[in-house]
């Protein structure tokens, strides 16, 4: 039974891994500029029902304030 368990927790994690590069992938062909570590904490956010359109005005606002001010 533990095993069975074991294994299974395997294999959703392959499956997370695999849907992470996917997403990756996409990120990469859209120009996101977002890497993997950020990406999956997005994601994870979206899974907890954070609002998806928030998330992206948050990361938009975030990219320019850290932006070098134009004088």
């Amino acid at each position: 039974m533990v095993k069975e368990i074991g294994a299974l927790e395997s294999e959703a994690g392959r499956k997370a891994q695999e849907t992470l590069e996917l997403a990756f992938q996409i990120s990469n062909l859209m120009n996101t500029g977002l890497d993997r570590h950020t990406l999956s904490i997005l994601i994870s956010l979206c899974e907890r029902g954070v609002n998806p359109e928030a998330l992206a005005a948050l990361v938009r606002e975030l990219r320019r304030e850290s932006s070098p001010q134009q004088p």
